[in-house]
């Protein structure tokens, strides 16, 4: 079994208490992140993994519903969906693998493949790029970008569209979403899942599993699948 998946199952399968999030051994969370769109994230290094990769645990009130890995570029290695429980990874020798290094240039263009273990295929284009703004959140200064990403099957059908802003912070080598747009046949819905509060060890509300942000607010704004705001690099 890989180990990713073992911290999936071992993740999902644990209790959790509001404050409580604990990784799996071997494990360390470094940050804490409360955003808007009542979700909250944790996120941690795992010693077992490749220098530079980084896990990202998403919990909004009713639980964890999303775990992912990045790797030191950004690239979204792996990921969990928990409803129905499906893994998806990176597909081999993207045609241009997202480059964390070329976006701090000021553009990154990326080209590449993912594959479920339901069987499911889909490629995905698009690019990240500077806006030359930047932004202090909570204390924290980030950088905007803009981005656009079209997710198809491998029949050329659209999955997902979405275009908008992010931010990112280049020393900690992440993302964190920002106000989006997603299009659904041909009608676009706003989505914004910014962040609100960075919490780092031995701050208040560090290890939260309880978001506190527009919790109870409508979340009917990107249409389908709650997850499409979690298919970008931060999610």
């Amino acid at each position: 079994m890989k180990y990713g998946i073992v911290l999936f199952l071992a993740l999902a399968a644990s209790p959790v208490l509001a404050g409580s999030f604990t990784p799996p051994a071997g494990c360390e969370t470094y940050l804490t992140v409360q955003s808007r769109g009542c979700r909250v994230s944790n996120h941690y290094t795992c010693t077992a993994d490749q220098p530079g990769d980084k896990w990202r645990a998403d919990f909004d009130q009713e639980g964890i519903f999303f775990l992912s890995r990045i790797d030191r570029e950004t690239q979204w290695v792996e990921s969990f969906e928990m409803n129905p429980r499906v893994r998806q990874t990176l597909d081999a020798n993207p045609a241009d693998p997202a480059s964390f290094d070329a976006l701090l240039g000021g553009r990154d263009d990326f080209d590449f493949r993912l594959s479920k273990d339901d069987g499911s295929r889909s490629h995905v284009t698009g690019y990240d790029a500077l806006t030359g703004k930047s932004f202090v959140i909570d204390g924290v200064t980030l950088q905007q970008t803009e981005f656009e990403f079209t997710e198809t099957d491998l029949d050329g059908n659209v999955m997902r569209h979405a275009r908008g802003n992010e931010y990112i912070h280049p020393e900690w080598r992440m993302f964190f979403a920002g106000p989006s747009e997603w299009d659904e046949n041909g009608e676009w819905f706003p989505s914004d899942g910014s962040p609100v509060q960075f919490i780092q060890p031995g701050e208040p509300g560090f290890a939260a599993t309880q978001p506190i942000f527009e919790c109870g607010a409508l979340m009917s704004q990107a249409p389908g699948n709650p997850l499409l705001q979690k298919v970008r690099h931060e999610p």
